[in-house]
C-alpha cells in the first residue's frame, strides 16, 4: 500500500516528502543531543548535590513513613547511636549526646523524613566560656581588696616579727603573690588583652625570670638555666614576663608532680631568621591531655586554675606571634616578628 502511494506521488510531491523527511531526522538528531546535554546536567547537578551534602558540617538522615533510613552522609555514618537519641516527634530540639551539643531540625516531605543534627559544642563552649569569666570577674574584683589588706598587713608583721619567724611571714607573703596572680591573671583574660609595646632590653627579661621564680613556692631542688642575649626589641615586657612567668611556673608544677631527683629547667632565647624565638625545657611529667593545654578554665595539673596557658595564648597571638609545646624534648616555645 506504501509502494502504491509512493508511485502515485509526482516529482514535486515526492521532493516534499523527502524534504520533511530529512527535516524530520534533522530535529531527531537535535532532541536527541539536547536530551543528552540535558541528562548530563541532571547527572552532574544530582553530583554537586551529593556533594554538597556529604561536606555538610552537618549530619544528615533520610527516613521513610516506617523510619527506615534510605540516605545518610559521612557525618551520619560517622556517628550512628546519635539518630537512637533523636525524638522525631519535635520538629526543633537541641541534644547532649556523648560529650557533645546538637541542635536538631526535623522535617517531613513528600512521605519522607528529613533530620538535620549540627554540632553546637564551640558555641556552647564559648557561652559557658563568657559565663564563667564573667563569675570569674566578679570573683577577683572581691578578692582583690581583702588580699590586698593582707598582703599589707603581712608586710608590717614581716618587719615586726623575729628573724627565726621571718621564713613563715615569707612563705604567707609567697601564697599571697599566688592568689594576687591568679586574681590579675583572671581580670585581664575577661577584660582583653591590648599590647603597649615599649622598646626594651631582652636581659630584662632573664631578670623577669629570676624574680618570678624566687616569689614561687616549690619545695623540689630545681636546676635552673637561663640563657638570654643582648637585643633590643619592641613589646609589652609586662605581658611577656607574664607569659614566661606562666611557662615557668608550669614547668616547676609539672617537675613537682613528677618528683624528679634531677629536675631542670633551661629557658633560652635565640634569633631564627625575622623571628625572636623563647623556649621552655623542663624534664617534668608529660602532658597528659594535647588538646587541653590552652583551654580556659581547663587543667590537668595538680595545681592551676586553667587561666595561665591561655591567657599565655592570648598575649603571644595579640603580639602577632606564636605559641605551642613539642613533647621530643618536652618545652613550651613562643616566637615573635622581630619587624
Amino acid at each position: 500500500m506504501n509502494e502504491n502511494i509512493l508511485k502515485s506521488l509526482d516529482s514535486n510531491e515526492k521532493e516534499t516528502l523527502q524534504k520533511g523527511l530529512q527535516s524530520l531526522i534533522e530535529q531527531t538528531y537535535v532532541i536527541e543531543n539536547e536530551y543528552k546535554i540535558l541528562n548530563e546536567n541532571y547527572n552532574s547537578l544530582r553530583a554537586m548535590v551529593s556533594d554538597i551534602i556529604e561536606v555538610l558540617p552537618t549530619a544528615l538522615w533520610i527516613l521513610d513513613e516506617q523510619k527506615n533510613t534510605l540516605l545518610q552522609n559521612k557525618q551520619a555514618l560517622k556517628n550512628p547511636q546519635l539518630l537512637h537519641n533523636i525524638k522525631l516527634e519535635k520538629k526543633q530540639d537541641e541534644l547532649e549526646f556523648d560529650g557533645s551539643f546538637y541542635t536538631v531540625t526535623i522535617i517531613k516531605h513528600n512521605q519522607k523524613i528529613i533530620i538535620s543534627a549540627t554540632d553546637i559544642s564551640h558555641e556552647k563552649h564559648k557561652e559557658r566560656l563568657a559565663s564563667m569569666g564573667s563569675v570569674a570577674a566578679h570573683l577577683a574584683h572581691e578578692i582583690r581588696n581583702p588580699i590586698g589588706s593582707i598582703s599589707l598587713l603581712a608586710s608590717t608583721l614581716f618587719s615586726k616579727t623575729e628573724l627565726k619567724n621571718k621564713h613563715i611571714v615569707l612563705e604567707i607573703q609567697k601564697a599571697i603573690a599566688r592568689v594576687e596572680r591568679i586574681v590579675n591573671s583572671t581580670l585581664l583574660f575577661t577584660k582583653g588583652v591590648y599590647v603597649n609595646a615599649k622598646e626594651f632590653n631582652l636581659l630584662e627579661l632573664k631578670e623577669e625570670c629570676e624574680q618570678a621564680i624566687s616569689s614561687y613556692n616549690f619545695s623540689l631542688n630545681i636546676n635552673f638555666k637561663i640563657a638570654f642575649f643582648d637585643l633590643i626589641i619592641k613589646a609589652d615586657k609586662a605581658l611577656l614576663s607574664l607569659v614566661l612567668q606562666n611557662l615557668i611556673y608550669n614547668a616547676i608544677d609539672a617537675l613537682e608532680e613528677s618528683e624528679n631527683k634531677q629536675a631542670q629547667i633551661t629557658i633560652k632565647a635565640f634569633l631564627k631568621k625575622k623571628n625572636l624565638c623563647v623556649q621552655v625545657f623542663d624534664n617534668g611529667c608529660e602532658i597528659k591531655d594535647k588538646k587541653l593545654v590552652f583551654e580556659a578554665f581547663k587543667t590537668t595539673k595538680l595545681k592551676g586554675n586553667g587561666l595561665g596557658l591561655s591567657l599565655s595564648k592570648e598575649i603571644i597571638l595579640a603580639h602577632r606571634g606564636k605559641i605551642g609545646f613539642e613533647t621530643k624534648p618536652k618545652h613550651f616555645y613562643f616566637t615573635l616578628p622581630l619587624s
